[in-house]
């Protein structure tokens, strides 16, 4: 059985999370709404909009960006600390990283801040376009105009260059840290094996891949971007190369525009363009209906630690949670 509950939001549901277990909303009006065993909880953390939130790694607080040029944590217990500000800037580039770090930026600016407060600029040439944490270390990838960047954040070493003619947007490494991913300006995804650089197209996308979600096991990488969820396989000494990927959801006439893969089971959850939420099995493709189409296309999707609810949210400020 699956039940929803419905929530309304004011605004574009930018992310959702569970804090502690406690469902969080961050809408692009700069606030979020914190459900807790004594209720629901609206708490502005942004003086103007919302741009970008996340989770810690450690599951007890929501990290955000906003046009205010501050970044926000907001913990589980509903305490709000302002832990850097860029004036004038609008934060919409935001990763969690280990040991209370994160990185942040705008333009081409892209910072670390450190548990202890203090900040590092890795700021580039160009247009930044996403941040992540390596699995392992201390390390960022920021993805930039023709490649990527790799960084050690606590020594000298020279950064590692990953060259590739466009502009890469978001940035993901694989769970075993053997591969980076990069979504594309142009309909395409674009990945390095780390151990020699070696390249990685994957295309044949109809529209822009905006939402990735690795498998648990690390197995595939699901993706938005078609009228299905394309799972991208990741076993293998060459990762996708010259394997076909799975397509699960495929509805011949909306897009899917969030994924989000179970935290233990080979399921992914798909969110598409008229509001509708259905979960889809690896192995066989069966599928199971979790939210009729609703106002706006779903924007957020995350399951919970145990997986066995998932928070949504759409581009017109619905929300929910979906039991199992």
């Amino acid at each position: 059985m699956v039940s929803v509950a419905p929530l309304d939001l004011s605004g574009f549901v930018v992310a959702a999370a569970f804090l502690k277990g406690q469902p969080a909303f961050a809408s692009g009006d700069g606030a979020v709404l914190l459900l807790t065993d004594a209720g629901e909880r609206r708490i502005r953390l942004h003086d103007g909009g919302l741009l970008v939130a996340c989770r810690t790694l450690e599951g007890d607080a929501l990290l955000s960006g906003g046009d205010d040029g501050t970044v926000r944590r907001l913990g589980a217990d509903g305490t709000v600390e302002t832990l850097a500000e860029m004036p004038r800037k609008w934060i919409d580039l935001l990763a969690a990283g280990p040991q209370g770090s994160l990185a942040f930026g705008s333009g081409r600016s892209a910072m670390v801040r450190q548990a202890d407060g203090s900040v590092k600029d890795f700021s580039q040439a160009r247009a930044v376009g996403g941040l992540a944490f390596a699995p392992k270390g201390l390390r960022l990838a920021i993805a930039r105009y023709d490649g990527a960047t790799l960084q050690f954040v606590n020594t000298a070493a020279a950064p590692q260059q990953l060259e590739w003619k466009g502009a890469h947007k978001d940035v993901t490494f694989s769970p075993d840290g053997k591969y980076l991913v990069t979504t594309m300006q142009e309909n395409a995804l674009h990945g390095w094996r780390l151990s020699d650089g070696q390249d990685m197209r994957m295309t044949g996308y109809p529209g822009k891949v905006r939402s990735m979600s690795w498998s648990a096991k690390g197995r595939y990488l699901a993706t938005s971007g078609a009228n299905a969820a394309i799972l991208w396989p990741f076993f293998g000494k060459s990762g996708p190369m010259g394997q076909q990927p799975l397509q699960l959801g495929a509805r011949g006439d909306q897009m899917v525009t969030r994924v989000a893969c179970h935290p233990d089971e080979d399921v992914v959850a798909i969110g598409y363009q008229d509001g509708l939420v259905l979960f889809a099995r690896f192995s066989d493709g069966e599928e199971l209906l979790a939210r009729r189409p609703g106002a706006g296309a779903v924007s957020a999707l995350a399951w919970d630690d145990g997986g066995t609810r998932l928070a949504f949210g759409t581009e017109a400020g619905e929300a929910g949670l979906i039991s199992l």
